[in-house]
């Protein structure tokens, strides 16, 4: 890999690397983690595949054809978004990437681009495939784009790190980019008055967006902890979720024994 790109080609990948590909024209990437034997389990939206136009690519949807690679290409639990595919149609395509950890401070702000690393350190390679089967068996909640995508799922599973805020951003390089550029753009325009040059303020604006995106960073936050993959689903609030609607659905049908 390289200083600007991490294009890596497919026998350079091995069992427990986070990978990423860009969709739509480079407007975003999406992440998982490669299990081996040719097969990534990564995090996405739920949604009404009857609502699916038939201009939409089957790959990484076998519900629209079958892979012809792997019979179970697209494995995944009722209700849940995280799913396993072949490499093929996790890349759609697309070229792949390989996501660095425990880059240093140095590189990391090179990155223009969120979301192609961390100064966080990663586990063993077997600890990620583990918990990455283990969400794929038991799910990892509700996607949300800013703090529980897939870009934190794969984060999840190779590093254990849970961010304890819920009301920030997640682990998510591409969610802290998101926010980082608008807000380095406002911080920076009273600068305007101040530096006729458009450089200078092109340059402070920037800086600002580079150190907002490193105040984020899963490596040097202050809101994280490690968390079990077993007792990911009490921590997230996921098991009490789970027990209302167990409670909801034995209240309806009590309700209707009763009538």
């Amino acid at each position: 890999m390289g200083l600007l790109s991490n294009r890596v080609e497919r026998n350079e990948i091995k069992p427990g690397d986070h990978i990423y590909t860009y969709r739509a024209a480079f407007t975003y990437s999406h992440h998982g983690i490669f299990v081996g034997g040719s097969k990534v389990v990564h995090f996405r939206p739920e949604r009404n595949l009857k609502a699916i136009t038939e201009a939409s690519s089957n790959l990484d949807d076998p519900t629209l054809g079958p892979c012809p690679t792997f019979p179970d290409c697209g494995f995944r639990q009722p209700n849940s978004g995280v799913v396993l595919s072949c490499l093929d149609c996790f890349l759609r395509n697309g070229s792949l990437y390989c996501f660095e950890y425990g880059v240093s401070p140095s590189v990391f702000l090179t990155k223009i681009r969120g979301g192609t690393c961390t100064t966080a350190p990663s586990d063993p390679p077997e600890n990620a495939i583990h918990r990455a089967m283990y969400l794929l068996q038991n799910g990892f909640g509700n996607y949300d784009v800013f703090q529980n995508n897939c870009e934190d799922f794969a984060m999840y599973c190779k590093t254990g790190l849970l961010v304890v805020d819920k009301q920030g951003v997640g682990r998510s390089g591409q969610a802290s980019s998101v926010v980082g550029a608008p807000l380095a753009a406002i911080l920076s325009s009273p600068l305007k008055l101040l530096m006729p040059s458009p450089v200078g303020v092109a340059t402070v604006t920037a800086g600002m967006y580079c150190m907002s995106r490193y105040a984020t960073d899963l490596g040097v936050r202050s809101d994280v902890i490690k968390v079990a993959v077993e007792d990911l689903a009490v921590n997230m609030g996921w098991a009490c979720l789970e027990d209302e609607a167990a409670e909801e659905s034995d209240e309806a049908a009590n309700r209707e024994i009763t009538r």
